[in-house]
């Protein structure tokens, strides 16, 4: 059974309530975890990401069989609800949400993972940063598309605009893993929220792994970044991360 360590933190940022939801949790031999960023008129936000996190950790919580299916299942289950929450509310009210999830196999050693938003899930093996979901924002289409460099989509004008979103009339496209993919011991996982990876590079992802001792304390150096960053009207920003192991030990040996 492959030791798995989870930690999460959460802060408001500038704004004048929090948003972002997220739950972790281990069923049996399995590890979850689930994070999103809620958007709505008259405060809504908040009530979409806790309908999409409480929905998708229950369908996750019920199941005793690990796979891609099941874990979309869990997504697209999640969107149902929250769009029958949307009864009587006006287009500018409508709920939205991101939504990122990370599902361990602790006995198998195995990983899945889906997303809808821009919402991240990264992995760091042997010290090297790796973003495994892709946006569904309009900048990131840009930079597929090779219309503007990755390095400019950081302050350009349309960089909050999403594609898809949970909570849209028009059913979002799930992103799932499709295959489980084998665990490392020594990975470490981070999901995050726009709020805190719009403030981080990833070599501010794997130094401040190497500087932490624990799960809890890379989570409050990256913290430290995000806050230092100052940004007028900070949004909220939230993580959650996981270590599978000891990365230190792995890291040494690449050294």
């Amino acid at each position: 059974m492959m030791q798995i360590e989870v930690a999460s933190l959460s802060e408001v940022g500038a704004r004048s309530h929090n948003e972002d939801d997220w739950r972790q949790g281990v069923s049996g031999t399995q590890v979850y975890a689930v994070l999103s960023d809620g958007a709505g008129g008259h405060s809504n936000g908040a009530m979409a990401s806790d309908i999409v996190v409480r929905t998708a950790t229950l369908a996750l919580q019920r199941t005793s069989v690990f796979n891609a299916a099941v874990l979309e299942a869990a997504m697209e289950e999640a969107n149902i609800v929250l769009n029958a929450g949307q009864q009587g509310f006006k287009s500018h009210q409508r709920m939205h949400a991101t939504v990122v999830a990370l599902w361990l196999d602790a006995q198998a050693g195995l990983a899945l993972w889906a997303h809808v938003g821009d919402s991240r899930l990264y992995r760091i093996r042997q010290g090297m940063a790796q973003q495994l979901t892709s946006d569904d924002s309009v900048v990131q289409q840009m930079v597929d598309a090779g219309f503007i460099k990755p390095e400019d989509a950081k302050h350009h004008p349309r960089k909050n605009q999403l594609l898809a979103a949970m909570g849209s009339e028009e059913t979002p496209h799930v992103h799932v893993c499709g295959t489980p993919e084998a665990l490392l011991d020594g990975d470490a996982y981070l999901l995050c929220s726009d709020g805190w990876w719009d403030q981080l590079t990833p070599g501010d992802i794997e130094r401040t792994l190497r500087a932490s001792g624990d799960t809890q304390q890379w989570l409050a150096h990256m913290a430290r970044i995000v806050a230092a960053a100052n940004v007028p009207n900070q949004d909220n920003y939230t993580a959650v991360a996981l270590w599978v192991g000891n990365p230190h030990e792995v890291t040494r040996v690449g050294a």
